[in-house]
């Protein structure tokens, strides 16, 4: 009788490459800062409207991890499980990856390319394991049979390589109870609608997902998608009224709901870039707030003041002229048939008759990235041996956090959740440079659910160009729990108990400090991240005075 969860899709922020109209497919170019404004646009959404995150689901590609990054800071849920799936990467474009969409589109043909872009079932010309953006020697996707890996994919290609991650994983979750947040690219998640609501093929193409906007899904018991209630517009819908006309066919079959309306977050960026420019202190004032505010507290005022701006802005705009909603080509509209390969092969002629001696053919292929078997290779990066490294032994290393504020102020941290401190950054990512210098490359990540934790591991993995790691977070990895000392400063203790006490306290082997009282908001079982515990005993005493305050029976964990 459990009640679903939530469903959340949220397309990645913009990428370097989105910006500059490059296909991108399965290369990993990062976010812009644009993009990182849209995800943080998208996490204020979603504190606004109360939900909670269990779960997430991303891809292997960092545009799609870095997005997931950002969402969990704003939300305060860093310690939330992430599984990274190469069934939510991104449509492979074969052998287009890395070229002007503008520049091919005058090269070989626009008609040819929006076949490409847009219809269901044609494929790209694949790449060949010569080329520089074949992943078959990624070490992100050693995981896969050589089979797995494509070489291009068509849109319905693309949308039938994620059903498998819904129907065993994410529905699964869902079954549970769970709240499933998916961050992925414009055609995984245009796959998964798909799937969901079952949407005809001569359909899907019309479907439109654009950055920065959460889509929510709402399930009954059979996990069948279910219109909201809430007067929202559905994911169609609201694209389709801009302009005059009527929803198309549709709107009728999708349920999703988007948490605001495309293209005022597109516009309210604008206009706050050349806000930023002439208002004196505006940026600033975006960027910090001179209170000391929880969370939630500073999200919301972010997204109010983005809210004050995106109204004033929506008078400049026309939703469908200017959003970017992450289809392809003429989204399904009626296009030429051209003879494929005869175009390919005289397009490929001429370029290649033309790039000697001329300038312009080198905006043709953009920002060139080297697959290699060397995880740690980045762009202009001197490679003196592209053969794989042969690892002889399994190693483990250790690193300790960066430094928080706790730190810095001599008080007794714990469990308490204090983030990195600025220099702390800069020692978790001195950290990973000096991993990368000596050569270390990993298979997993192994971290506690403490915030300083989490985010050193992501800077060195940042550093490593490994962020398509697998990260493990336990609880069983925090550090001591200080009890009713949390929080205090080690000075203010030694003289409160004396200092013999302090260093007993703090030193001593088997000696423990005074218990946190379970209603001290340093108590972890108040903080809903240790509540469902299952590898640990249940308390008694905890589980009658919960019990006793709920006016039900409620097993709580011993912490």
């Amino acid at each position: 009788n459990q009640e679903p969860g939530t469903l959340i899709l949220v397309r990645h922020g913009e990428s370097t490459w989105n910006a500059n109209k490059t296909f991108t497919g399965w290369a990993d170019p990062d976010l812009s800062e644009h993009g990182v404004r849209e995800v943080e646009h998208a996490a204020r959404l979603l504190v606004e409207g109360g939900y909670e995150i269990d779960v997430v689901f991303t891809s292997r590609l960092q545009r799609a991890i870095r997005s997931v990054w950002v969402l969990l800071g704003e939300l305060n849920e860093i310690a939330t499980p992430v599984f990274k799936s190469w069934r939510l990467n991104e449509r492979m474009y074969g052998a287009l990856t890395g070229l002007s969409k503008v520049d091919t589109a005058e090269k070989l043909g626009e008609d040819l390319v929006q076949e490409w872009r847009g219809s269901l079932e044609a494929q790209p010309p694949p790449l060949r394991p010569t080329d520089a953006y074949w992943p078959g020697t990624d070490r992100r996707y050693a995981d896969l049979i050589q089979s797995q890996i494509p070489v291009t994919e068509s849109l319905s290609d693309c949308m039938k390589r994620t059903a498998p991650l819904w129907e065993n994983k994410i529905t699964k979750e869902l079954r549970m109870g769970r709240n499933v947040l998916v961050v992925a690219h414009a055609n995984t998640l245009r796959g998964l609608v798909k799937t969901i609501d079952n949407i005809p093929d001569d359909e899907i193409q019309n479907v439109a997902i654009p950055t920065g906007i959460p889509i929510v899904y709402k399930f009954d018991k059979n996990l069948q998608s279910i219109r909201s209630s809430n007067g929202s517009s559905s994911i169609s819908s609201i694209g389709s009224t801009a302009n005059g006309l009527g929803a198309p066919p549709v709107a009728n079959l999708m349920h999703g709901v988007f948490l605001e309306k495309p293209g005022l977050l597109r516009e309210a960026l604008k206009r706050e870039r050349q806000w930023a420019q002439n208002v004196p202190g505006y940026d600033s004032t975006m960027a910090h707030s001179p209170l000391q505010l929880t969370p939630m507290e500073k999200s919301l005022i972010k997204l109010q003041a983005e809210r004050e701006l995106g109204e004033w802005a929506g008078q400049f705009i026309d939703v469908d002229k200017n959003d970017d909603h992450g289809g392809d080509g003429k989204m399904g509209a009626p296009i030429n048939i051209m003879a494929e390969d005869e175009v390919w092969e005289m397009a490929l002629n001429k370029q290649a008759a033309s790039e000697e001696g001329e300038e312009e053919s080198k905006k043709f292929v953009t920002n060139n990235i080297i697959s290699t078997s060397e995880p740690c290779v980045v762009p202009g990066m001197a490679i003196p041996n592209m053969e794989p490294r042969i690892r002889q032994d399994a190693v483990i290393v250790i690193i300790r956090h960066g430094k928080t504020e706790h730190n810095k102020l001599g008080l007794f941290t714990g469990w308490e959740d204090a983030p990195l401190a600025r220099d702390g950054v800069v020692e978790a990512k001195e950290a990973g440079r000096l991993l990368k210098k000596h050569g270390f490359e990993f298979d997993v990540v192994y971290t506690s659910w403490l915030s300083r934790a989490i985010e050193t591991a992501w800077w060195v993995m940042d550093e490593l160009d490994c962020l398509w790691l697998p990260i493990i977070k336990s609880w069983r990895l925090n550090e001591r729990m200080y009890g009713d000392l949390t929080g205090l400063s080690k000075r203010m203790v030694a003289q409160r108990h004396g200092e013999k006490q302090f260093k007993a306290w703090r030193r001593g082997y088997k000696v423990r400090p005074p218990p946190v009282t379970s209603f001290s908001p340093h108590y972890p079982g108040n903080d809903k991240r240790y509540r469902d515990l299952n590898d640990v005993r249940i308390s008694i005493r905890e589980s009658f005075i919960r019990s006793i305050e709920s006016g039900r029976l409620n097993l709580h964990p011993k912490l």
